[in-house]
């Protein structure tokens, strides 16, 4: 059975609260385990439900492409929980380049997953999907019920909407089989692990490779995009993947949950926070002519509350972790660093 070490790296324990155990779990899952969310996950859930219980994989154990090999996987580790966070993902140049392999391989990991994990006899999936499949006019903050109310940010929306087809699959297969699942909606996650590439990372991850890199260059400035003024909702990706327990074996199936921290910040002042952070002592300038994105968006956090649940990380203690693992690892990319 192939099992996956992530080592040590990120010693973060978020505290657990207690809740009513609704299912008794005998073996999980984890797809996509040696990606950005699933290295914050695995050691969380080791440490729950024990080391001996807990299955991670990759695309090097198992293609998911592949719905013969979806089978086999099942087969040889006979989960009752699958905590499904296999996906191809990248950044918005990305996505406007590759757009018909974000929507094929993204709709196969569902379709396969989902599909083979019922007919196998697995009882829950947990699965989580971007908040970029809201709308891209949701007022914000965005609550839940404005899912299906629009078609997503064009850039990405071959992404996203493809993504959106695991809540659709929630419904479709406890419906035919009675599979439970739940459906998390993260906010803009940041944190150790992520995807520095240029191509394929997010905005808090390219901002702190842009600004340690010109740290280390002596550069006299930093020029970002637009005004700075636009705010978005950042949550740790340690205060994430701690609400997983929960969602695995405190609660039979829920329709999407947003899990983010419910504050705004600007893209100013992550800026000026990250620069701090890293030892950039320049100029940060702002190039106003340039497109700056959606102007506003914060996530509702109601119904994460509701179940006692919480991001609560600050914003400054959880960048300093995330530029503390980078800079450690830039000069040899060690541990896993992708650049």
């Amino acid at each position: 059975m192939p099992a996956i070490d992530i080592g040590g790296g990120n010693n973060y324990q978020a505290p657990f609260r207690e809740w009513g155990k609704i299912m008794t779990v005998e073996r999980i899952l984890v797809t996509g385990a040696t990606g950005f969310l699933g290295r914050h996950t695995l050691p969380v859930l080791r440490r729950h439900f024990g080391a001996d219980r807990v299955v991670g994989v990759s695309s090097r154990d198992y293609d998911l492409l592949d719905r013969g090999q979806v089978d086999r996987m099942l087969a040889e580790i006979r989960p009752d929980v699958i905590v499904h966070y296999a996906a191809y993902c990248g950044g918005n140049l990305s996505n406007m380049q590759f757009p018909a392999d974000f929507y094929y391989r993204n709709t196969m990991f569902v379709a396969n997953v989902f599909d083979a994990a019922a007919r196998a006899g697995v009882k829950k999936i947990v699965y989580p999907m971007g908040g970029c499949s809201y709308p891209a006019d949701a007022v914000s903050p965005i609550g839940e019920d404005q899912l299906w109310r629009g078609y997503p940010q064009k850039e990405s929306a071959a992404y996203s909407t493809a993504k959106m087809m695991g809540a659709v699959a929630a419904k479709a297969y406890k419906t035919q089989f009675g599979m439970n699942a739940a459906i998390l909606i993260p906010g803009n996650m940041y944190g150790e692990y992520d995807n520095f590439n240029a191509l394929a990372g997010h905005v808090v991850s390219g901002m702190i490779r842009r600004y340690l890199e010109a740290r280390l260059s002596g550069a006299a400035e930093v020029v970002m995009w637009g005004s700075g003024r636009p705010t978005r909702d950042f949550v740790y990706a340690g205060d994430v993947a701690a609400t997983i327990p929960f969602f695995i074996e405190g609660v039979e199936e829920c329709d999407p949950v947003n899990v983010s921290s419910g504050r705004q910040t600007s893209i100013k002042e992550l800026a000026e926070i990250i620069a701090g952070l890293t030892g950039f002592q320049g100029e940060i300038r702002w190039d106003t002519e340039k497109p700056e994105g959606q102007l506003d968006k914060s996530f509702r956090i109601d119904r994460l509350r509701a179940l006692g649940l919480g991001c609560p990380t600050p914003l400054q203690e959880g960048l300093a972790r995330t530029i503390a693992w980078f800079t450690a690892n830039y000069a040899n990319q060690g541990d896993g660093l992708r650049l």
